[in-house]
């Protein structure tokens, strides 16, 4: 075999396989290795095709010179703002939700007031903490934010709350009504009780495990379209709804614009929540370098 292939090269290459057959039992620290010269006709193409690239020797300094390193994040980083304080507690609050909307709210708010009592500066209630969670409920219980008041009894409870505690309260999400349209939408309200932000869920949660779990919420829910990131008396914080967690994108956006904390109100199903819950956590956490707070409520009355 080996004399066949021998021929074989020899007759077709003979300068190959002089160079192979006389260096093929020394070690390959003392071979020379052949290396083809570059047909005369190639060369001159290769010159033809690239002497106008005109490459001079300082080509590397020149672009090492005009790397802007600050210009090549996207997006733009914020400089870190600091801290306005170092140090406080976080309440976060984890709600039995029912049919009886002004019950919620009313246990919400003992919630909120105990977790104040205990020290908390910043509390942190779940993700559709006054209404079941069903595309049937959501139409029912949605509120109007924008008319506040009578219009939504949830948030005037936080606003009042918030003001009268002096503390800052990410509201978790209620269902909310605009136009004609519905969004799942977390109020951050400040310590003199106003409005700060207001985030609509980016990435809504369909679902379908045969035999297990079936939900779409965007049968009834639309999509929010912006990242929210506010400052407060505790720091500037960037917040998420539950399945917005699964997305690393949105908290390096967070990470980039100077958050100091990322809150995530969810609401987890007991099929898929207990995979997820904790690890989405600890990985966006470590992804971003940011502190993650994340509340949820008692769902295993009405997650099916």
């Amino acid at each position: 075999m080996k004399s066949a292939v021998s021929s074989l090269v020899s007759s077709k290459y003979p300068a190959i396989s002089r160079s192979l057959l006389q260096h093929a039992s020394k070690p390959i620290s003392q071979r020379t290795f052949f290396i083809p010269t570059i047909p005369r006709n190639t060369q001159n193409l290769y010159n033809q095709r690239y002497q106008k690239l005109q490459i001079r020797p300082n080509s590397t300094s020149i672009m090492a010179s005009s790397f802007k390193p600050e210009q090549a994040r996207a997006p733009t980083a914020f400089p870190l703002p600091t801290p306005p304080i170092t140090k406080f507690k976080i309440g976060l609050c984890q709600l039995s939700v029912t049919p009886d909307k002004e019950r919620n709210i009313g246990h919400a708010q003992k919630a909120i007031e105990e977790a104040a009592q205990k020290g908390a500066q910043l509390v942190l209630l779940p993700e559709i903490w006054n209404s079941p969670y069903s595309n049937d409920s959501f139409p029912v219980y949605a509120e109007d934010i924008d008319a506040g008041h009578d219009a939504s009894p949830s948030t005037a409870m936080l606003s009042e709350v918030s003001s009268r505690l002096k503390i800052t309260i990410v509201g978790g999400s209620i269902p909310e009504r605009c136009g004609d349209k519905l969004y799942n939408t977390c109020c951050v309200f400040g310590t003199d009780g106003k409005l700060k932000a207001r985030h609509r869920k980016i990435h809504l949660f369909d679902i379908d495990i045969p035999g297990k779990i079936a939900f779409m919420e965007s049968k009834t829910l639309t999509a929010g379209e912006t990242p929210t990131i506010v400052d407060t008396d505790v720091g500037r914080i960037g917040i998420g709804i539950c399945y917005d967690i699964r997305f690393q994108e949105l908290a390096m956006i967070y990470a980039a614009r100077g958050a100091h904390l990322l809150c995530y109100p969810g609401a987890f199903n007991m099929t898929t929540g207990p995979l997820h819950w904790e690890l989405l956590q600890r990985a966006r956490a470590m992804d971003s370098q940011i502190l993650d707070g994340e509340s949820g409520v008692d769902s295993s009355e009405w997650w099916t």
